[in-house]
């Protein structure tokens, strides 16, 4: 994984994705917050809008309302008749029926009205509405009695309630208002007209100030009271913008949403609409979700590029690195053919003319130091034969010496194999494996018959390997060295094993004893010979020529990796393993 993270192909597509993904990023945060900005000035825009058209409408009910009152309160035969006093029951009668009619004339000229309430200084009431009116005795004492006894003349809004101020049969909700009734000839006030109405053209116009689905509206006196809003009960709104002076109108925006405060022209009364965050946001949360979603198909489009430019530069460098490996290996034949930028192809090139070139030098070196391998091989094989034939006339002298056998011709015949095998070296002295263990059973078999009972042989040879190619001569001498030096004058059963072993990428032909074995002197000897770290001239014996000259075959054979390894233990025996590449499919014989 580490080396993956580290390759040009992921570093590159890593950078380009950065890179393209950074700069989308930037562009795209620099565009919201410019949208942002532009959003939220609009709505501060819009806010104001609605306060004005808002206020108009307020102005138009104010003009209505006002003309609505000042039609009882400047009614003269009204005041006349208000002020009449009398003890004759007829006439107060037909003045209370004239007062009555003269109110339900002004109710009936309009559709909004709930209620008209007059009630003069005296404690008369005359009443006019849609039901039975049953009046509320303790009105004297609520807030809105004195705000009309107070208020000089001028018109009062009362603002919205759940149901008549007055009127106990009357549930449903009001806009209440009114003002005092003056008598213009004596110039005092005789009375005050209470006003009922629908609610429904002052809670339109207050909707009208609604910026969300959650903003929150409300009308406000000159005390800073609510006196009427969208929401029940009214809230307390000790943070609401103040409006000083000649400002008529303040719009704040804060984290937590924008409110917008106006003084409506007609009174100290103000109208105040707050709208939450949330409500603001809202075509700022689809703007960010239609850029999620666009930055994440570009963010996508980006890694397909970035991973096709990234693959146009490290995929030739790719190809070039395996067919390196396939030089360092030892195998030039190959050639890189890629088609990428200017300069990745003059490397490439390059390449393949230095591995052409290599090749060719190489070839000119097999050839000059083909006769001087050969040369060396049949040297070395010369002082193998005469060593052998001496050993095997020998065995054959002590035989004929301590009596006379029948096997003697069985003897004699796997004598004369022997012969035959070992002098015939032709295509450069390679065998078969099963070829090698052919002439071993003719050697064994008059070592067998020589050391009488006192050798068992055990042999372990996987068929797999019976076709692998290997250099003539190449297990005969270790068993003859295993027997002549480590089981010829062993006193206890002697046992020869010859089996293979597959160890990693190698083949380990293995003949293994259970003789003397050697002393750490001796081994260490025989090893150094072995490496050529010492002549062999300066051996103290012959034992290790047959073997020296068979390892540094191997080696010219297969190379320096390949030759003899070899253990052995004092009183418990050798171990010799011949080391042999592994032969790959298709090459096994």
């Amino acid at each position: 994984m580490r080396n993956g993270f580290h390759s040009i192909n992921h570093r590159l597509f890593l950078l380009f994705l950065f890179c393209m993904s950074g700069i989308l990023l930037i562009v795209s945060l620099l565009y919201y917050n410019r949208t942002t900005e532009q959003y939220h000035e609009k709505i501060s825009d819009l806010s104001q809008k609605n306060v004005a058209q808002t206020a108009g409408l307020f102005s138009l009910l104010y003009e209505g309302y006002d003309s609505l009152s000042k039609s009882i309160t400047n009614n003269f035969e009204m005041i006349r008749l208000l002020n009449e006093k009398t003890d004759e029951p007829a006439i107060a009668y037909i003045n209370e029926q004239s007062i009555t009619n003269i109110i339900g004339a002004i109710f009936y000229s309009r559709d909004d009205l709930v209620g008209i309430h007059v009630i003069t200084n005296r404690g008369k009431i005359y009443n006019y509405g849609n039901s039975m009116n049953v009046l509320d005795s303790d009105y004297p004492k609520e807030e809105w009695y004195h705000q009309l006894r107070d208020s000089s003349g001028k018109l009062v809004w009362l603002g919205v309630y759940a149901h008549s101020l007055i009127d106990m049969n009357e549930d449903s909700p009001v806009f209440a208002f009114g003002r005092q009734i003056y008598d213009l000839n004596e110039h005092k006030p005789i009375g005050i007209a209470l006003f009922e109405v629908n609610p429904g053209p002052v809670l339109d116009a207050l909707d009208n100030l609604k910026l969300g689905e959650h903003s929150e509206v409300y009308l406000m006196n000159q005390q800073g009271q609510v006196v009427s809003s969208l929401t029940e009960p009214a809230p307390v709104l000790p943070n609401l913008p103040k409006l000083e002076g000649s400002r008529n109108m303040v719009v704040e925006q804060k984290d937590s949403g924008i409110t917008v405060a106006s003084r409506l022209p007609f009174s100290d009364w103000s109208v105040v609409s707050v709208t939450p965050r949330q409500d603001l946001n809202v075509e700022l949360v689809e703007t960010k979700r239609y850029l999620l979603i666009v930055i994440s198909i570009l963010i996508i489009v980006s890694a397909v590029v970035a991973s096709l430019v990234s693959r146009t530069i490290a995929n030739p460098l790719k190809k070039l690195i395996r067919e390196m490996k396939q030089v360092e290996i030892g195998n030039f034949r190959g050639m890189v053919n890629v088609s990428s930028y200017q300069e990745i192809n003059i490397l490439v090139a390059s390449f393949n003319r230095m591995v052409s070139r290599i090749e060719e030098l190489i070839e000119r070196v097999k050839v000059s130091s083909v006769s001087e391998k050969n040369a060396e091989l049949h040297a070395l094989q010369s002082q193998v034969n005469p060593h052998f034939l001496y050993n095997t006339l020998d065995m054959i002298y002590w035989l004929l010496d301590e009596k006379e056998n029948d096997r003697l011709g069985e003897l004699v015949l796997s004598l004369s194999s022997m012969f035959r095998y070992s002098s015939e070296w032709k295509d450069g002295a390679k065998v078969t494996l099963r070829e090698e263990l052919e002439q071993i059973h003719h050697y064994l078999t008059i070592i067998l018959i020589r050391l009488e009972g006192r050798l068992r042989v055990e042999t372990s040879v996987d068929e797999r390997w019976m076709g692998i190619r290997l250099p003539k001569m190449t297990v005969q001498p270790i068993i003859e060295n295993a027997v002549k030096y480590g089981l010829e004058s062993l006193k206890r059963q002697g046992v020869l094993k010859l089996y293979t072993q597959e160890v990693g990428d190698v083949l380990k032909i293995v003949v293994e004893d259970n003789g003397n074995g050697m002393n750490g002197e001796r081994l260490a000897w025989l090893k150094q010979s072995l490496n050529r770290q010492i002549p062999r001239e300066s051996g103290t014996g012959s034992s290790g020529i047959g073997l020296q000259n068979l390892h540094r075959r191997i080696q010219h054979m297969f190379g320096e990796r390949y030759g003899l390894e070899i253990e052995s233990i004092p009183d418990e025996g050798t171990k010799v393993a011949v080391v042999l590449p592994l032969p790959m499919e298709g090459d096994v014989s």
